[in-house]
């Protein structure tokens, strides 16, 4: 079958189309033909190998996959790695049956993205009707999720960032109330004043470094940032205790492999999120399709912030 396997680390240039053995399913596995699989932006740092879990080469990139199995079941499901490819395989318990009404980008944007978004709400933060909401790369797959369902289960006031004005717009679209430039210089004092000149009760951080020391600043008493990525690559200065214990503050670290053992801790939110799709409440933004052999344009484009939402990945082609 065509895949994408490294032999080597690095960056996108070492991501290309070759013809590998077909993967079997053994005991507890179920074999797929894939239709599409996601791409996402750990994909960039498990290729360079700099995720939170070391990687081993040889690899076929790519944790996430929607297609048909040999009884005609359409599923999505995680593959850990393999995904970039024709054919992969999943644990049977993480193969989830897709509904009609949920298109494959839909899929793949909740099985990771939503279900990031649902944990960071509801079991990272806590979240609770009335309270503020800032969400960075608001644009982004998460992001995009988090912004929607923190207005649906009540939020006070949601705030975005975005780098660029077209990606602001796309944010407001999915109900912020309103989207400021994440840029990290002066970004304490654009949160504050979007939040009505009150700091905020909740962030949803994955930049890190400065980005990450703004926003805590712009905690309120009783505040609870979580860090979930860092796609800027920089790590954010420590944090002395004491300054969590003045206002109250709490910094939690969410990694959703951490939900990895206990299926039920996808699956459920899937489900949930599955009906809103369905009846129109959420609305996953697919940003973009590529062919197998685009890839490494693909993750270009996502290292450069070109994209927005879900991006796809069509191994026929």
């Amino acid at each position: 079958m065509r895949a994408i396997e490294i032999t080597e680390f690095g960056g996108p240039e070492v991501l290309k189309v070759g013809d590998v053995p077909d993967p079997v399913a053994g005991d507890g596995k179920v074999l797929i033909t894939v239709d599409h699989a996601g791409i996402n932006y750990a994909d960039t740092h498990q290729v360079e190998n700099s995720y939170l879990q070391a990687a081993k080469l040889p690899m076929i990139p790519g944790g996430e996959v929607v297609g048909h199995t040999a009884d005609g079941r359409r599923v999505v499901a995680l593959v850990g790695s393999g995904g970039y490819a024709e054919k992969a395989v999943a644990a049977a318990p993480y193969a989830w049956d897709v509904p009609e009404g949920v298109s494959d980008g839909d899929a793949l944007a909740l099985v990771l993205q939503g279900t990031t978004a649902w944990h960071l709400l509801k079991t990272s933060t806590h979240f609770q009707p009335g309270e503020s909401v800032l969400v960075h790369a608001g644009a982004g797959g998460v992001g995009s999720l988090a912004i929607q369902l923190a207005k649906h289960w009540g939020a006070g006031r949601v705030i975005a960032t975005a780098s660029t004005e077209e990606k602001r717009k796309q944010t407001l679209e999915l109900g912020a109330d309103v989207a400021i430039d994440g840029t990290p210089e002066g970004l304490k004092d654009r949160i504050i004043e979007a939040n009505g000149g009150k700091p905020v009760d909740i962030v949803l951080e994955m930049v890190g470094g400065p980005t990450f020391d703004e926003s805590f600043a712009a905690l309120a008493k009783f505040g609870r940032l979580v860090t979930f990525g860092a796609a800027s690559r920089e790590s954010a200065a420590p944090i002395e205790s004491s300054r969590l214990m003045k206002g109250s503050k709490t910094v939690v670290g969410f990694w959703l492999a951490d939900c990895f053992a206990d299926p039920r801790l996808l699956g459920d939110p899937l489900t949930e999120m599955f009906g809103l799709v369905a009846d129109g409440t959420l609305r996953p933004i697919v940003g973009g399709e590529y062919a197998l052999s685009e890839v490494a344009t693909a993750h270009e484009d996502m290292r450069a912030r070109r994209t927005v939402g879900k991006l796809l990945l069509d191994p026929t082609r």
